[in-house]
């Protein structure tokens, strides 16, 4: 027999912020231009049942309701797909939302998912289910919209979560060919940072060179960032450790 003193949510669900790298303009002999963007849904004004969609017009983070045969993970590889057609791409948990009011629903709880993964895995995306459009902006545009339930914050949350991820693992190798000019790298980590020391062209191009988990590929460069041929490294598979772009180095 149940206790009745004790309150159960009237809902849990899972939602999914997922971003991408993009390069925006690439000019012969010039180092590229990237930006950071995040895949919204706009919710239909119906549910796929015919009801009333509630935040109905609204840009919001994929997601949906959580089944009773379904771990929060499962639910959100499963409405990732029935709402934006995306498959196949590993996802991380990294937060819990359960304030009163976060949705009109009732008191729903969700857990946050991010997953940050190259522009290929999301050129099959198409809107279905209870989505009426899936697209990609920019985090900045993104956060300007009038978002449903708290997706903002979740949002914001969730570029806390994958910048120390691009800055403080190797993450940045899933944007870049396997040899790259420092300036691509560089182009990499300015999507999520504003650090002089990572920003500073000719203070990065030192830097890489003390980087020990980079190392030089000895003979080759490349034109495609310098008419004059710019150096090529690579990564290695050295061990490293936490932070990774802003420390120092001897």
């Amino acid at each position: 027999m149940t206790d009745k003193k004790y309150r159960t949510p009237d809902g849990y669900t899972a939602d999914i912020s997922v971003f991408t790298i993009l390069t925006e303009e690439l000019k012969a002999f010039t180092p590229p231009i990237m930006s950071l963007k995040i895949m919204l849904i706009k919710r239909a004004d119906l549910t796929i049942e015919g009801d009333a969609n509630i935040e109905a017009g609204k840009w919001a983070l994929p997601g949906g309701f959580v089944q009773p045969d379904e771990d929060a993970y499962q639910a959100a590889e499963r409405e990732l797909t029935e709402e934006t057609g995306i498959t196949g791409i590993h996802m991380k948990h990294f937060g819990v939302y359960d304030k009163p009011g976060r949705d009109p629903r009732g008191w729903i709880i969700s857990n946050a998912h991010y997953a940050i993964v190259p522009e290929h895995h999301l050129l099959k995306r198409k809107a279905s289910d209870d989505a009426d459009q899936v697209e990609l902006f920019s985090v900045d545009e993104a956060l300007q919209f009038d978002l449903a339930f708290d997706h903002k914050q979740i949002i914001k949350a969730a570029v806390s979560v994958i910048t120390r991820e691009i800055l403080q693992t190797t993450a940045a190798k899933n944007f870049l060919p396997k040899e790259f000019t420092y300036s691509e790298l560089q182009a990499v980590l300015s999507t999520v940072t504003k650090d002089s020391a990572i920003l500073n062209e000719q203070a990065f191009a030192r830097k890489i060179k003390a980087l020990p988990f980079i190392e030089l590929v000895e003979g080759k460069t490349t034109q495609r960032t310098s008419k004059k041929g710019a150096k090529l490294y690579r990564f290695n598979n050295m061990e490293i450790l936490k932070p990774i772009y802003t420390a120092r180095y001897n």
